[in-house]
């Protein structure tokens, strides 16, 4: 038997059980692959992340990360809050105000700002989606065509589907059929809220291929849209996204353009520690 401590952490909320948890298991470097999977699937979260020695002697640390059904090789809030996790247990960084993060996508900046965490989004791509691919995801949502702005398959390790709707409140209506989702692809929708509110945008993730059917709040997800939509003049340089909403969550989502890029940014709050013994 080895003894792992264990962290879970709420990420993209500064209230606890309003964001989205993760599990962080330390001194990973002794499980095998399928211990990591076994546990990440037992743990039952949306992602538990491992901590492990860096292998690249830029990193501060290495990470990997696995949703209940497989490894990702990036994923946004596993990022902040392992991030958060490593310097809560006394993580020390090579440089000043930054952590540096070893993942399968290879090295992510981490901005520490006061309080909250901000990650570098990774490089994305871009490509069109086929129009019966539309139909059949928009069938799955329930959507009619006028009420989709923009569609664009968004890659930045994980490939996500992406709609810009009319409104935030189409957004929150939606009512996916999980099942024929499952046989698509993951499918993130965002919708522009009326002005006066704390959030400039509604995001919801469907990932239902993943044993999860609706994340409750996305780093991913968010940087993906964030460099689309700014990049094509659809949302400003610096706005509010709220995520989880419809699952009773109150996550949100702190976006920011410079000339370094896109951060992607959120509170973090740690709610459980302990030891894992496997």
């Amino acid at each position: 038997m080895s003894i792992h401590p264990y962290r879970t952490v709420d990420v993209f909320t500064a209230e606890p059980l309003r964001g989205n948890p993760l599990a962080v298991v330390f001194d990973a470097e002794g499980l095998s692959d399928a211990q990591m999977q076994a546990i990440a699937r037992w743990i039952n979260l949306s992602e538990t992340t491992f901590l492990l020695p860096p292998t690249d002697a830029q990193a501060d640390y290495r990470v990997r990360i696995f949703t209940p059904g497989g490894e990702l090789p990036f994923a946004g809030h596993p990022t902040l809050g392992t991030c958060h996790a490593w310097l809560e247990a006394g993580g020390q960084p090579q440089r000043q105000g930054e952590v540096v993060q070893q993942c399968g996508v290879g090295l992510v900046r981490i901005r520490r700002e006061a309080a909250r965490l901000a990650f570098a989004a990774p490089p994305m791509r871009a490509s069109e989606v086929s129009p019966a691919m539309q139909r059949q995801v928009l069938a799955a949502l329930g959507l009619q065509p006028d009420q989709v702005q923009a569609v664009q398959m968004l890659d930045n390790g994980p490939r996500w589907l992406s709609l810009l709707l009319d409104s935030a409140q189409t957004v929150l209506s939606l009512q996916p059929d999980h099942r024929a989702l499952a046989g698509l692809a993951k499918v993130g929708v965002i919708g522009a809220h009326a002005p006066g509110g704390d959030a400039q945008f509604e995001v919801r993730g469907f990932v239902s291929h993943a044993g999860v059917p609706e994340d409750p709040v996305t780093g991913s997800l968010n940087a993906a849209l964030a460099q689309w939509l700014i990049a094509h003049g659809r949302a400003p340089r610096r706005y509010v996204a709220a995520q989880g909403t419809c699952l009773g969550r109150a996550g949100r989502v702190f976006i920011e353009a410079d000339e370094a890029g896109v951060w992607v940014g959120g509170d973090t709050v740690s709610c459980i520690a302990g030891e894992l013994r496997v």
